[in-house]
């Protein structure tokens, strides 16, 4: 930035023609994309699953020079891709330094930049804009107003400068004015009230404003794009008909398709690598927690038009590793090694993050959850131990065994407890897990394997993690020792009556 041209002057003698500053920003974005398609560059850093069904339809609406809207349930990255959107700008564009409208030097748009330039000529001041600066965004919410978009007069500014209120240098410029030259993004637009919908007609179809009924109308070049809900889009009819109409693209974004790009997804942005902490998180842990989600979005009792925010995961695996830090902070572990029960501990970050309906709403949000993590439990616990005969440790439970896994043992004496089931940890191996796995390791996959366990109802597990025989099994025991003390007690009757028969009495 040092080295670019501070004055009109210089800027004339620059690269920076009047031909290259000509470029409309659609212009401008289809150009740097085709380079980089060209150059086969990756289009969106961080954007992760979209490269074959949403990024294909963005470039084909830039292309196009196309405003665009992203329909989608909440936590589908909509706002992340607007906002790199921003790739595709020049690195440095200049402006008329002071100028609310950032006006092309060459071909400046406001009164306040015309008349700087007539005054001060070659030795008019320049700034730059960064691709960031460029981009403008505005959350839509009921209370937005025309003036917040557009502008109004502002009656200080005239009182101050000794301006009639018909001047331009009067007016208080709105967002979209001062997005001019760059992106204007608008966050779920159909909570817009109608007649501010209305005032986006002629910047998107014509390219300009007109502030308050005055006659000064800023032709502006402003790239609009749009971000929605599909529910408020469609089924509440919020955008009006002719803003629809303008619109030139209409994209719709998804969830992760599958488990491992959900895992990607949430591996980029939780938290989980946290400074003076070893943390290894297992696969299967990842697994789960991803699976949460997935199993959440099918879930009857959780509402399908509120969709299950990415967020979940995300926020759900955080909890996880800090309950996991938690606990080996306690007993001074130097190895933080995630379980399955920190999936439970981390049940207050779940239950704000899914709408439930009726029949969910009367069940309580904790007990559907704790469901859900149950079924997701099962489901990841069959792609390991689908084949896997766990009978020998079920007879060790069944002959009375118990066992406890909480945080408040270490990782080294829970090993030592769950030394004593019969043949769990050579069960252990689809985890690669064996006898030189540390504690921490070994203790998280023995109770991912008891959790599948309860999960598939082949164990029972009290709220104190304390795993026991299953209820069934023991319902089953206890009714056949009922029918073995009644055929006793029948077979003692019918001795009694023989003897009686027979004279014995």
């Amino acid at each position: 930035m040092a080295t670019l041209p501070t004055t009109l002057g210089a800027l004339r003698t620059s690269e920076f023609t009047p031909e290259r500053l000509a470029r409309s920003v659609k212009d401008e974005l289809r150009d740097n994309l085709i380079a980089k398609l060209r150059s086969k560059e990756p289009l969106f850093p961080g954007i992760v699953g979209y490269q074959d069904t949403v990024v294909p339809q963005i470039v084909n609406a830039v292309l196009s020079k196309h405003n665009f809207i992203l329909l989608g349930l909440r936590g589908q990255a909509k706002s992340r891709i607007l906002r790199s959107l921003t790739t595709l700008l020049d690195p440095a564009v200049p402006y008329v330094a002071g100028a609310e409208t950032r006006d092309n030097p060459y071909a400046p748009i406001s009164k306040f930049a015309r008349d700087l330039i007539a005054r001060l000529g070659e030795d008019t001041p320049i700034a730059w804009l960064t691709p960031d600066d460029r981009f403008v965004e505005k959350l839509a919410t009921p209370d937005v107003t025309v003036a917040d978009l557009v502008g109004d007069i502002d009656p200080i500014k005239a009182a101050r400068s000794n301006q009639d209120l018909g001047s331009e240098l009067t007016m208080h410029y709105g967002l979209l004015p001062r997005a001019n030259r760059g992106i204007f993004a608008i966050n779920e637009v159909p909570d817009l009230a109608g007649k501010i919908q209305v005032a986006l007609f002629n910047i998107m179809q014509e390219g300009d404003v007109q502030i308050k009924g005055y006659p000064v109308r800023l032709p502006l070049d402003v790239a609009i794009v749009f971000s929605a809900n599909p529910e408020d889009y469609t089924a509440r009819g919020k955008i009006v008909t002719p803003l629809k109409d303008r619109i030139g693209s209409e994209i719709r974004t998804h969830y992760p398709e599958d488990i491992e790009e959900g895992i990607s997804i949430t591996a980029q942005e939780a938290w989980s690598t946290r400074p003076a902490s070893n943390i290894e998180i297992p696969h299967y842990i990842r697994q789960i927690v991803e699976q949460i989600a997935f199993a959440a979005r099918e879930d009857k009792k959780v509402d399908k038009r509120s969709g299950v925010s990415q967020r979940l995961p995300i926020s759900t695996m955080e909890l996880v590793v800090s309950n996991a830090e938690r606990r080996a902070l306690l007993h001074d572990e130097q190895l933080v090694v995630p379980r399955v029960g920190d999936i439970y501990a981390a049940l207050p970050g779940i239950t704000g993050k899914v709408e439930l309906e009726y029949e969910g709403e009367m069940r309580g949000a904790d007990t559907v959850v704790r469901e859900i993590i149950r079924v997701s439990v099962a489901t990841v616990f069959d792609t390991y131990f689908g084949g896997t005969n766990t009978q020998q440790i079920e007879q060790w439970f069944d002959l009375g065994g118990t066992v406890q896994l909480n945080d408040a043992q270490a990782a080294a004496d829970s090993q030592k407890e769950l030394q004593q089931i019969q043949g769990l940890f050579e069960k252990l191996s689809p985890l690669k897990v064996n006898g030189k796995s540390s504690p921490e390791t070994a203790v998280s996959a023995a109770e991912f394997l008891l959790e599948g366990m309860y999960a598939h109802k082949r164990l029972s597990r009290t709220e104190e993690r304390s795993f026991t025989a299953a209820e069934k099994k023991q319902r089953t025991n206890d009714a056949a020792n009922y029918a073995e003390k009644i055929r006793e007690r029948e077979q003692e009757d019918y001795t009694a009556k023989n003897r009686t028969r027979r004279g014995f009495n």
